[in-house]
């Protein structure tokens, strides 16, 4: 599964996180890697250097064999929370998409 990220969120290292986002992305959609062509992962700080509640947002877009792309957001107040978060709404959108795809058949 081939994950691409793009960060816009000053307060922790570029490598700290991808390898955070690599570690939780690939535990929590494990099942549907042979699925999964790509993933695209923005995160960023909604209010910069001022600090807020949930001001963390992690949107994943998920690209998968007979699905059009999936995409969810999070909001959170640290950057793992948003990204765990996320994560967790990927794993349970693929679920739904794919259970639709199968009722269908």
């Amino acid at each position: 599964m081939q994950i691409q990220f793009s960060i816009d969120c000053a307060d922790a290292g570029h490598e700290r996180i991808e390898n955070y986002f690599t570690t939780v992305i690939n535990e929590t959609l494990k099942r549907f890697d042979d699925k999964i062509t790509g993933i695209n992962v923005h995160l960023a700080d909604e209010n910069g250097d001022k600090p807020g509640p949930d001001d963390k947002r992690c949107t994943i877009e998920a690209h998968a064999q007979g699905l059009k792309a999936v995409a969810v957001t999070n909001h959170a107040d640290t950057v793992e929370k948003a990204i765990k978060g996320a994560a967790d709404k990927m794993k349970n959108a693929l679920d739904h998409a794919y259970g639709k795809l199968q009722k269908s058949h």
